[in-house]
This record gives structure tokens, sequence and C-alpha cells, in this order.
């Protein structure tokens, strides 16, 4: 692979996979409060924000890291009172007791007014934060972190609404394009320096995992698996401890603890889902560092690659495509070729195609732990050179248009899906309170 190739996958897996604090939509939404109240220069004494239904669909009903308190009100306030945007998806890191105390008081003064926004990308976030008679907006779209827009005060600071990627701190443009022949290309054979950095997900997101033995977090999804009915029933195996470990870092991640994850294109738990299971089948195989390395590449990546066509939100769970770059670390790791790689993602677009998203809450943690299972069986049958064929729905002869058509139904085919999902959602009966549920 030639070095120039090389080093543009680098950067856009440096700017695929990253740390966050917290649920990436509601944190994404507090982030472009952080900015706008940063260009006000004041304490705002209103906030409009409008959102995309998918971005409002993620953001109703998970827990904010650190607050005892769910959904986007308390993030608004929270990126405005203390919120810095240079830290990026760790706006919220230097959240204090009183600040959240003086975001209760906003919401219950009625400073903070959300709605919808029509006919705008899946990701768009608008927040207006003003002053008595000043304003500021800060506009993030396409991206979680991807200013578009920036005004104060009627003046216009940046306006790059019609701009489709972003380019990295050199100016240099990060959107390379990649199919499975490149990614396996990659994660096989680039240096091991050059992707080294990928086991900060191993390290991040196994500290998440282990803080699930702390607390009660969510429905303990993780504990579950491993309590009396977890053993009695299912056993201490490979499946078991992969199921653990994963849930257990997105029972925390989901109920709001202050915990840092590494996320991938836009979503912690498709960088937990991504990392652990991979992990965790690592550690009891013991392979080499060498293979950990390069069965993480290869999982990420494929993430990264196939989230390329289906978007940063869509109406299809994301545990789907972190599953499936997982199964095809797990199948490497079992000593697959690249003909059974791509025999763990066929078994994988034909098994759990279609699994819905109904927004980020402590329940992802089971959506989660079935992506997790299903990756360990499209592995199993891989390795015996068992696949879905191409007669059989949407799985195609060949790898690349297999996932195209998976990405085409998350992205174009469940749109009604989509659209009907956020108004049961938004048709229940609210309980008004933003405090945490007893799961």
């Amino acid at each position: 692979m030639e070095r120039n190739t090389i080093n543009q996958i680098i950067r856009l897996l440096k700017k695929e996979v990253v740390p966050a604090i917290g649920c990436t939509e509601p944190v994404a939404v507090a982030l472009a409060s952080a900015r706008a109240t940063e260009l006000l220069e004041a304490k705002p004494d209103r906030i409009d924000v409008f959102l995309s239904a998918n971005v409002l669909k993620n953001a109703m009903g998970v827990g904010i890291p650190g607050t005892g308190m769910v959904g986007l009100p308390i993030a608004i306030a929270l990126g405005a009172l203390i919120g810095k945007s240079a830290y990026g998806l760790e706006v919220l890191r230097d959240l204090t007791p009183e600040a959240v105390e003086e975001g209760r008081k906003m919401i219950a003064d009625k400073m903070i007014f959300v709605s919808l926004k029509e006919n705008v990308d899946k990701l768009y976030i608008e927040v207006v934060c003003s002053n008595k008679s000043v304003s500021a907006k800060a506009i993030i779209s396409h991206g979680h972190t991807q200013f578009v827009y920036l005004e104060k005060e009627g003046v216009v600071l940046l306006d790059s609404t019609s701009a489709v990627c972003k380019p990295d701190e050199n100016g240099e443009e990060t959107d390379f394009r990649l199919s499975f022949a490149t990614v396996y290309e990659f994660a096989m054979t680039v240096p091991l320096e050059d992707i080294r950095f990928i086991l900060d997900a191993a390290r991040l997101n196994k500290k998440a995992a282990e803080e699930a033995s702390k607390h009660e977090y969510g429905h303990s999804v993780g504990r579950i698996v491993t309590g009396t009915y977890g053993k009695k029933y299912m056993g201490d195996t490979s499946l078991t401890r992969m199921l653990a470990m994963t849930s257990s870092a997105c029972d925390v991640r989901m109920d709001g603890a202050m915990v840092p994850v590494m996320s991938n294109s836009g979503s912690g738990n498709q960088g937990i889902a991504a990392t652990l299971p991979v992990l965790s089948f690592a550690e009891d195989v013991q392979c080499t560092e060498e293979q950990l390395i390069r069965s993480l590449m290869l999982s990420h990546l494929m993430v990264v690659y196939i989230k390329q066509s289906l978007g940063r939100l869509s109406a299809l769970c994301g545990c789907v495509v972190a599953a499936t770059g997982a199964s095809c670390g797990i199948t490497y790791l079992m000593g697959g070729n690249r003909e059974q790689v791509s025999y763990a993602v066929k078994n994988m677009i034909g098994n759990l195609t279609g699994m819905i998203c109904d927004g980020a809450k402590p329940s992802c943690a089971m959506k989660v732990s079935s992506g997790v299972s299903t990756a360990m069986l499209s592995a199993l049958m891989a390795m015996e050179n068992k696949v879905v064929t191409d007669i059989e729905g949407i799985i195609d002869e060949d790898v690349d248009n297999t996932i195209s058509n998976l990405t085409r139904i998350g992205s174009i085919g469940m749109e009604t899906t989509d659209k009907m999902v956020l108004e049961i959602m938004t048709g229940k009966k609210q309980n008004t309170s933003t405090e945490k549920k007893n799961y």
C-alpha cells in the first residue's frame, strides 16, 4: 500500500475514532451550546435549540454524565455554563456539582427551548444563545463536532453549510473512500507503529467496562450475564465474557457515568462494540500484541467504511455496523483469511439487518449484546466456510455490494420507519421530569 494512502487512512481514523464522554448526540448539542455562548461572551438568558429528528431521537432518554439527569435541557444548560468547545466531545469534562445546580435553575426558569427542524441533514444542531438584545448562533451538521455556521449579532463568522466533510488540522481532506479490499489490506499489512494508537481504544473502553463493577448502571446487562442466573444458564465461556465486557461498558455509558469511551464515527456505543468483543476474545486466546492491534484495526476501520455510506445517524441500529466490524476482528483472531472475513460480513448482514434505532437509552446494552452474539456466530460460520449466499435476501456475491445493500436499506429504505419511531417516542405520555429513573 502506498505511503500516501496509508497517511490518508490514518488521518481518517484519527478523525473518526476519538474519546467521548456521554452519549454523542446530547454532548454534541452541549458542544454547540458552548460555542454559541463563547461567541455571545455572556451568560445567556435564553437558549433556542433546533434539532433534526435523528438527533432529537437519540438525545431524549439517555443519562447526561455527572448530573443524575436525562435528556437535552441539562446538556444544553451545562454547555452554556461550563462547556468548552475546544474539548470537542469531552465538552462537559469540567463539570461541577455547582454547575449542575445552576443548570437545574436554568431549566426551572424556562430559559431553554427545544424544537424540531425539518428538511435538514440527519445530523443537524442549531443553537441560538441570547442575552437581552444580543444573540449568537452556532450550527453543527454532518459530523458531531463539525461546525458549519457561526454568527454573532448578525455578523457571519463562518459559513460552510455546503461542505460535506471537514479538513484536518493541516487543512488536508480526510474523506478518503474505503473498500473492503482497502480495509483488509491496511489492517493486515501496515507497519504496527503506524496503527499502534488503536490500543488506546482497548484501554479506554475496557476501563469503562470495569466501572460497571463499582455501581449499578442502567439495566445492568453486563452484571446479569455474569450473575447467578447468567452463570447457571449461560455458563462461563468466551461468548459470555465477550457479552459481559461489552454490555458493561454500554451500561455505564448509557446511564450517564462521567467516564470517557473511545467512539467510532460519532458513536460511543459503536466504539465500544467495535472494540470490546475483539479485546475479550483476544484475551481468551492469548494472542500476540500484533494480532490484537491488527484485529482491532480491522474492526474499527470496517465500521468507518460502512458508516461512510450509511451516514452518521440512521434508522438502523449502530450495533449492526459495529458488530460487523467486531465479527471481522474475531474471525481474523480465529485464524481466518480474507475470504473468511468477507464471509463474516455477509453472515452478519444476512442476520441482523433491520434492527431499528429507537434512540440512545440504557436498553442499548441489550442491543449491543445481540450484536456481539451474532458477531461470534457469524465468525464461527465463516471459519467453517459457511456463508449466506447471493441467492438469499440482500446478500450479493461481491462483499462491497452487500455492504452497499445494507446501507441503502438503513439510510433510504428505513426512512419511514425512522419517522414512525420518532412519532411513537414523542407521542407517548411523557414523564416531564429530567431526573434519572431507577431502571
